[in-house]
C-alpha cells in the first residue's frame, strides 16, 4: 500500500514539474499538453490542474482570452527548479540524437542550431568490458594505437575522463609502470583480462584537485575585458577553475592557454597561475614514481 501511495505521489509531482517545465520556458499549457506527455485522461488532466492550483495559489491562472493556464504574476515553481544550463545541455543532447524528443517537453521544435561536434563512436561492448574492468580492478590487453604505432598492451584502468573532446581512459599501465591516459577510440581490440596490481591512490594526477585562474587577456581594452568577464562569468576580474590535475593539460591545450603569441582578440583570456600548474603536474608525477619505487 506504502510502495502504491509513494509511486502515485511521484508521478503527480513529476506532472506537477511538468507544469511549471511549461508556465516557466513556454509561458503556459492546456490539458491536452499533460494528456500528450503522460499519456492521461482529459479527467485525470483536470484533477491534476486543479490540485497543483490548491497547492500553489496563483502561480498558475487560466486565461479565457486564449483559453490556456499561463503562469501567475509571481510564478514561483516549488516542484521545478529552473535552470537555463540544463535547459541548453538538453538542447544540446536533443540535436546530436543523445536525447530522444519526447525528454524534450516543448511543444513544437525549438529553433536551435549547433556547430557539429566531430563525433568519436565508442563501441558498447568495448565501452562494457572497460567499465567491468574498473569495476574488478582488472588489467585488460588492448591493441591501442598511438599516434607513433600499435601494439598491444596491458593497461589496468581505474576511472574515465572527458577532456571536452574525447573520452579517455585513466590506467596503470603495466608495461610502463606508471599512470596515463587513453584514449578509447584508439584502442582497436581488446583481448584477455587479469587480476592487475595497483594503487589508485597513488595517481597523484588524478586524485589532485588544482585551481586554474582565467583572467582577461592583458592586452584587451577596458570595453573588450568587461566583454570577456561577462562572457566568462568572471567575477573581481577574474574566474576560478577547479579540476582534476591530469585534466589540467588538456584543459590548457584545448582554450590554447599555452600559446603567448596569439592576438588578445583571439587569444581573449590567460591562465595567470600556467607556471603554477606546470609545475604542480611535474611535482604529482614525481611523487607517485617516489612511492612506487618505495
Amino acid at each position: 500500500m506504502a510502495d502504491d501511495e509513494n509511486r502515485r505521489s511521484w508521478t503527480q509531482n513529476r506532472r506537477f514539474e511538468f507544469i511549471e517545465w511549461k508556465l516557466f520556458w513556454e509561458g503556459g499549457l492546456n490539458r491536452s499538453d499533460l494528456e500528450e506527455q503522460f499519456d492521461i485522461s482529459t479527467p485525470q488532466a483536470s484533477v491534476d490542474l486543479r490540485n497543483y492550483r490548491e497547492q500553489t495559489g496563483d502561480n498558475l491562472v487560466y486565461d479565457a482570452r486564449i483559453k490556456s493556464f499561463v503562469p501567475g504574476s509571481e510564478l514561483k515553481p516549488r516542484f521545478f527548479k529552473p535552470s537555463a544550463d540544463r535547459l541548453l545541455l538538453q538542447l544540446r543532447a536533443w540535436i546530436t540524437g543523445a536525447l530522444p524528443r519526447a525528454d524534450l517537453w516543448f511543444k513544437a521544435d525549438p529553433p536551435v542550431a549547433m556547430a557539429p561536434d566531430i563525433v568519436r563512436h565508442v563501441e558498447p561492448e568495448m565501452l562494457r568490458t572497460i567499465l567491468a574492468a574498473i569495476r574488478g580492478k582488472r588489467a585488460i590487453n588492448v591493441l591501442y594505437q598511438s599516434l607513433t604505432n600499435s601494439r598491444w598492451r596491458m593497461i589496468a584502468p581505474h576511472a574515465l575522463a572527458f577532456d571536452g573532446y574525447r573520452w579517455h581512459m585513466r590506467a596503470w599501465a603495466c608495461d610502463r609502470g606508471d599512470f596515463r591516459d587513453f584514449v578509447i577510440t584508439r584502442v582497436k581490440k581488446i583481448g584477455k583480462s587479469e587480476a592487475a596490481s595497483y594503487d589508485a591512490a597513488d595517481d597523484i594526477e588524478w586524485n589532485t584537485i588544482t585551481t586554474l585562474r582565467l583572467c582577461p587577456h592583458p592586452g584587451l581594452s577596458d570595453e573588450q575585458a568587461a566583454a570577456i568577464r561577462r562572457d566568462y562569468g568572471m567575477k573581481r576580474h577574474c574566474r576560478s577553475i577547479e579540476l582534476r590535475l591530469s585534466l589540467a593539460y588538456y584543459f590548457i591545450m584545448r582554450m590554447n592557454l599555452d600559446l603567448d603569441d596569439l592576438p588578445p582578440q583571439r587569444a581573449q583570456i590567460v591562465l595567470e597561475n600556467l607556471d603554477d600548474v606546470k609545475m604542480q603536474i611535474a611535482e604529482a608525477r614525481a611523487e607517485t614514481k617516489r612511492r612506487l619505487s618505495d
